[in-house]
């Protein structure tokens, strides 16, 4: 897997990326499907009305996986009708044996049989919207961006689907209300893909056709030829969301505080091709605890934002070229919104007030904006005074498209308080051909008038026959966005370099095989010297719905004025081989510098993750992770493991309970030192309309009195640090 802990310190984590981020093709597939109007809405019920007949079809699919090019096993019929409000799909899908049903939650997408529909709204090659709906009738959607190498799960639409199951397979009918997605109104025609998997056989089916070293690319998608049945939007396209929301907190012993909030979230669509937000008293809390993450870098620990309003349309803020399912290339994270809203220490938040969003399209131009306004703190936590001013978060962006499936863009961080302005400015964008991309970023530091630079850049070439991967980050001593983004490697550079050839095989159990090899170079000002030295690597992937990759790494390095070898060994396994669970681990084993205990050694790690449909509406699982540090004499410091189990119970759809449990136990005390109980009831009762009840249990192991003991005996005990609970209610006014 390459998960490095040698200077470069990320995840090289080739496996979707080197399978599946290949060559890109212009050129459309050729195919078309001619969108009809349709005399009377049709029932969205998973009986099929006779007014479908007025539909054309399409039937013509073909395997993306396993066997690449060849016909489905079963056969699956798409047909598709327009009012003037809405557009309306009904999939008929055949099935020898009885599809797979899983009860899932809204937007978790079961394990089992289902489809998807795709739409280029704008016909740019590089957006589209993804509905999704399983036989189980659980729908879920989501925007893919960038020509499909990536995708936002974020994004949550109004839209209606029903199913019904028979003996000979199932039926998927859809509506997707025009008022609910953006698009452009003057177009004759849009982008069209249909998907379908069939969990029993593994089968991936698309009626469009993709090179198999790429996968799904939107610039490849077919034709919907509107045919006159253009949408027309009608109403105010105004979505408001009163929210209600009651928390109630661990003050110690018997000692409870509540807190009883109220907010409002508000969409405003002006247009087909533009979207306010605004958000008034919001609820930024995210619904579980962070889990824990092992870190023995001199770099501060990332984790992904989960609140609800930064998360919807962030795509816009993102720089061009972020690799979906792949960690090789990453641009700068400039806009890094959990320093909005941020602990403070001592269980403090910095209040948010108030925050608003737009964005939109304007021919070839994206464009978007965002300001928060966070409150003034003054506490105290561990004896020291803190002191956060009331500052305004600003972000703008635009971004362009060119060259058919390019794009060029600029970016703008900013934190304003009082007499001080503290952001970044960037420039960033990406090129691409018919068989690679190229992306790229440069930026610069505001702080008062003063700053530095940083970039970054990346380029990947996949055929059939061979791959090339090759990255770079370059960032000043004085580049510092600590307030705004996430850029904590001040005063590095360093560049990677990866390139094999690739083999695919028609028939067989083994589905393809990357060979790579390369090397990188790494430049620390701290330590004043430059990391260099060599990798190599395997991965397979196997027909049946697995796969492993092995790397090998190792070169000369330095670190606080100590010169050593530095060497590397990965492994990732992974198994999906049956539709009702799925595991993966990995492991490896490194000599490389350990910042926690400022010396030298080796550090080894396995983990693994793994999950169980034990019943169609209950899944069990859990994720484990051991970390041991050795000693300079060759001995172990400590070994530290963490396990995050879980079960997470469906009874009907869109209604969900879910328990885990995160611990930390380490080898040197014997005992669980950290742990995080969560439970979370989520019921999904109307479209974007939600109840909420979460509990979180935070507990330490910390100094404690015991009358049993002698006098002086040391006690620790696992105590609560933070122990919430949280009632939330959010209902969807549609107008």
């Amino acid at each position: 897997m390459l998960c490095s802990v040698l200077k470069p310190r990320n995840c090289y984590r080739l496996l979707a990326a080197c399978l599946l981020l290949g060559s890109h093709v212009h050129a459309q597939t050729g195919k078309s499907f001619l969108l009809q109007s349709a005399s009377a809405a049709p029932r969205i019920d998973g009986i099929i009305d006779p007014v479908w007949s007025e539909a054309d079809s399409v039937a013509d699919f073909e395997q993306q996986a396993p066997f690449y090019g060849q016909p489905p096993t079963e056969r699956t019929v798409v047909r598709l009708l327009a009012t003037p409000e809405a557009l309306y799909g009904l999939v008929v899908c055949y099935h020898i044996k009885a599809p797979m049903q899983n009860i899932a939650g809204v937007h978790d997408q079961a394990n089992g049989d289902g489809i998807s529909i795709m739409l280029d709204t704008f016909n740019d090659d590089q957006t589209a919207y993804k509905f999704g709906v399983t036989s189980s009738g659980v729908q879920f959607d989501s925007r893919l961006i960038d020509d499909g190498r990536n995708i936002d799960n974020s994004w949550d639409g109004v839209w209606f689907a029903g199913t019904e199951v028979h003996p000979w397979g199932y039926i998927v009918e859809m509506e997707i209300p025009f008022k609910s997605i953006r698009y452009n109104g003057e177009l004759s025609e849009w982008g069209l893909d249909v998907d379908r998997w069939i969990a029993s056989t593994n089968e991936d089916l698309y009626w469009c056709k993709y090179e198999q070293s790429q996968s799904q690319r939107i610039s490849r998608f077919g034709r919907l030829i509107l045919n006159g049945a253009r949408p027309v939007v009608k109403g105010l396209n105004l979505e408001v969301y009163p929210v209600a929301l009651a928390r109630v907190e661990h003050l110690g012993g018997s000692k409870y505080k509540g807190e009883p909030e109220a907010g409002i979230d508000i969409f405003y669509n002006p247009s087909e091709k533009l979207t306010f937000q605004l958000t008034g008293n919001p609820d930024f809390a995210q619904i579980e605890a962070d889990p824990y993450e092992f870190n023995i870098s001199r770099y501060e620990t990332y984790f992904s934002e989960r609140r609800p309003f930064f998360t919807a349309g962030n795509e816009i803020f993102m720089a061009s070229g972020k690799e979906r399912n792949s960690g090789f290339y990453q641009p700068l994270e400039l806009f890094y919104s959990r320093r909005i809203g941020r602990s403070l220490g001592g269980g403090v938040l910095v209040p948010l007030n108030v925050g608003a969003k737009t964005f939109g399209r304007l021919g070839s131009w994206e464009y978007g904006g965002f300001v928060a306004r966070t409150g003034q703190v003054d506490s105290e936590a561990g004896g020291e005074s803190l002191h956060e001013p009331s500052a305004v978060f600003t972000s703008a962006r635009v971004k362009k498209h060119i060259m058919e499936n390019s794009a060029i863009g600029l970016l703008y961080v900013g934190k304003h308080t009082p007499g001080h302005v503290e952001g970044v400015l960037d420039i960033d964008g990406a090129f691409r051909s018919s068989s690679f991309q190229l992306a790229y970023q440069l930026a610069r530091s505001i702080n008062n008038g003063k700053g530095d630079f940083g970039g970054s850049a990346g380029f990947r070439m996949f055929t059939d026959d061979y791959g090339i991967l090759v990255r770079t980050r370059v960032i000043g001593k004085e580049f510092d966005v600590d307030e705004v983004g996430f850029v904590p490697w001040r005063g590095t550079a360093n560049m990677t370099a990866l390139a094999g050839p690739r083999w695919y095989f028609k028939e067989g159990a083994v589905s393809s095989i990357f060979q790579y090899s390369g090397f990188f170079v790494y430049y620390e000002d701290a330590d004043l010297y430059t990391d260099w030295g060599g990798i190599l690597g395997l991965n397979m992937q196997f027909r049946s719905n697995w796969g492993f990759e092995v790397t090998l790494s190792g070169g000369g390095s330095k670190d606080a004025g100590k010169k050593y070898t530095a060497y590397e060994f990965d492994w990732n396994v992974w198994l999906n081989v049956s539709p009702r669970w799925y595991c993966s681990a990995w492991g490896g084993y490194a000599r490389t510098y350990n910042f926690l205990r400022d010396y030298l050694s080796y550090y080894t790690w396995v983990g693994s993750e793994a999950g169980w449909n034990v019943l169609s509406t209950l899944d069990i699982g859990t994720s484990y992770n051991m970390h041991v540090e050795g000693k300079p004499d060759g001995g172990v410091e400590e070994i530290t493991y963490n396990a995050r189990p879980y079960v997470s119970l469906t009874p009907v759809n869109n209604l969900n309970l879910r328990v885990y449990v995160d611990n930390l136990f380490l080898k040197s005390t014997d005992q669980v030192e950290h742990m995080i109980f969560g439970f979370l009831f989520s019921y999904n009762f109307l479209p974007k309309s939600w109840i909420y009840l979460a509990l979180n249990d935070i507990q330490e192991r910390l100094p404690a009195v015991d009358a049993a003991v002698q006098p002086g005996q040391a006690v620790r005990r696992l105590q609560s640090t933070d122990r919430v609970g949280v009632f939330k209610v959010k209902y969807l006014y549609y107008l």
